[in-house]
């Protein structure tokens, strides 16, 4: 996904970002025109080295700080689109609402397989059923929506293994730009491996 070849090796990460990494809805699009039946929705946490001063960054669930960063993936796990940064502390809902995503997969009509976090959420977004003691119908549905989301889940799994973004040590601002970037490589690099 995205536009124009990448730039020399002199230019700003955060430029590649800002030139290269399509914007939400020209993503979906793409995702749209390209014939994909659904995309996978996921937050992820990027560690930061922050301090304990520093409260909004601390996530509660991962007990550690960070930057809340929205993926939005194909099927096979390819990068669509990357979030900017939120603080860590941002529940995946929220931060999904505060993107504009939701209101972007509605529009554009295309299904999204999202985990718990994203219970709740209007439009076509799907999410595995809540609660103990499911019937088996539930159970299977379960089941077969994890089988779906899977591979995509391994977007996260790639931006996480540029070792930069293992723990950020810069600004937490600059994570989303760190990471748009990060997405644009990596398709990049899978492109040139096909």
């Amino acid at each position: 996904m995205g536009g124009e070849p990448l730039p020399a090796d002199d230019v700003p990460v955060t430029d590649i970002a800002r030139r290269v990494s399509p914007k939400l809805g020209q993503a979906l699009r793409e995702t749209k025109r390209d014939g994909l039946h659904y995309l996978v929705l996921d937050g992820t946490l990027i560690h930061t080295d922050r301090v304990a001063a520093d409260r909004p960054y601390f996530s509660g669930k991962h007990r550690v700080h960070g930057m809340n960063i929205q993926v939005i993936a194909s099927p096979d796990g390819t990068i669509v689109w990357t979030s900017g940064a939120l603080p860590g502390k941002a529940h995946d809902l929220s931060a999904a609402r505060i993107w504009g995503i939701l209101r972007a997969f509605e529009s554009v009509g295309i299904i999204t397989l999202a985990d718990k976090a994203y219970q709740g959420a209007e439009g076509p977004i799907r999410t595995p059923y809540k609660g103990k003691n499911k019937p088996e119908s539930q159970k299977q549905a379960n089941r077969a929506h994890a089988r779906l989301r899977g591979p995509g889940e391994r977007a996260n799994a790639q931006l996480k293994s540029w070792k930069i973004l293992r723990k950020l040590r810069c600004s937490p601002s600059k994570a989303g730009h760190l990471c748009k970037a990060i997405a644009v490589l990596q398709n990049h690099r899978v492109a040139q491996a096909a």
